[in-house]
């Protein structure tokens, strides 16, 4: 990545649409066939409190909307991959633009830009560590959630949201974890799995006062120079755009979200992250499926899945002939038979039921499920 002087946006409040807006705005003028320019990196935080779900998860499985509507928490769904997560004044967001690097895998990218993040924590004296697909972790407690995604063109915007403090109780109101599994003791249990900032240096942080550190770390990791600049009136125009037409539009928060009436769904650990198979059924035919979780990346041989089952008799034979010709199953990584398994339980929980509540596809990101296993690594 470029170590020339980087574009050095700051801001502070955004709403949930407007900061998902001017972040993809930002990413307009980078890919392969863009003029070549250096990164540009924002270091923002949001309005307390906004609601941003993963790229690839379903809304009414990660957010608790009713709760949302009484504490006034905005929603929204980020183009980058990760899990749900709670952003206000405690937490720093952190958006890079730039063209992704030429033959890099997005772990490997992700894993480049979380030691960027890392080196700004180790300013402030805590040594965090890269774990997992998307998790920065101190002492085995995560602190920060990164994402990634990069669009036809090549251009690349990633995503962190850091931890300066949390409000533990406030998240469990919006955010649907699982607190019924907990014995009455949620509060407890992500305490016991996520750190802040404040927890490790012993002195409260917002989310703007770590702005300097994160900074820094980013100038350190890239051999940068950051330039303090502002949005140009041509990204202004286009955040706007995005935040009314794309991340404020219901179409756009539905995406990936399956009705509920007559569907079951079956989760599945893969290398490629915890998935949830959704299936919707008409008398012995699938209607529909569609496949969540919190990729970094969604294999578009799982499109092709979701594809390839749509009006396909419910038996063993017929889904198995569905998996194989999508690919699906080695894109993540399980057995074919597995996978097949997966669909035809889905399946069944739908004939059984005319109602299937949300099932959430993987914990918050700040919070795995604890009764579901940790995803293999794959290296991807």
């Amino acid at each position: 990545m470029s170590s020339r002087a980087w574009r050095l946006l700051a801001d502070d409040g955004a709403g949930a649409a407007a900061g998902l807006g001017l972040d993809e705005a930002l990413m307009a003028g980078y890919g392969r066939d863009a003029r070549q320019r250096p990164p540009t990196l924002r270091l923002y935080t949001y309005r307390s409190h906004c609601a941003l779900i993963g790229r690839y998860q379903n809304l009414e499985a990660e957010v608790d909307l009713d709760s949302c509507a009484r504490t006034g928490t905005q929603v929204s769904r980020r183009p980058t991959g990760g899990g749900a997560i709670i952003m206000g004044a405690g937490q720093l967001g952190v958006a890079l633009a730039s063209t992704a690097p030429a033959g890099q895998r997005p772990r490997e990218i992700i894993e480049e830009l979380a030691a960027a993040v890392a080196a700004g924590l180790a300013g402030l004296g805590i040594t965090a560590v890269f774990r997992g697909k998307n998790d920065l972790e101190v002492a085995g407690r995560k602190i920060a959630g990164l994402g990634l995604y990069v669009d036809d063109a090549g251009g690349m915007l990633f995503h962190a949201s850091i931890l300066a403090d949390l409000d533990i109780p406030f998240m469990l109101q919006v955010l649907r974890i699982p607190a019924a599994k907990l014995a009455g003791k949620a509060a407890t249990a992500v305490a016991e799995r996520v750190t802040t900032v404040t927890r490790e240096t012993s002195r409260p942080w917002s989310g703007a006062a770590l702005r300097d550190a994160i900074a820094a770390g980013f100038a350190t990791a890239f051999g940068a120079t950051l330039e303090p600049a502002a949005p140009t009136a041509d990204e202004q125009s286009r955040a706007a755009a995005l935040a009314a037409d794309r991340y404020g539009a219901r179409s756009w928060l539905a995406d990936r979200s399956l009705a509920a009436d007559g569907s079951g769904s079956a989760v599945l650990t893969t290398p490629a992250g915890l998935a949830r198979i959704y299936v919707t059924t008409h008398g012995d035919l699938v209607k529909n499926a569609i496949v969540v979780g919190d990729f970094n990346a969604l294999p578009a041989a799982l499109v092709e899945l979701e594809s390839a089952l749509r009006w396909r008799r419910l038996d063993e034979r017929s889904v198995a002939a569905a998996v194989a010709r999508s690919g699906a199953a080695g894109a993540l990584g399980v057995p074919a038979g597995q996978l097949t398994l997966a669909v035809l339980d889905a399946g069944r929980q739908a004939d059984q039921r005319a109602t299937a509540a949300p099932v959430r596809a993987t914990g918050s990101c700040y919070f795995p499920d604890p009764d579901v296993p940790a995803p293999a690594l794959n290296g991807a």
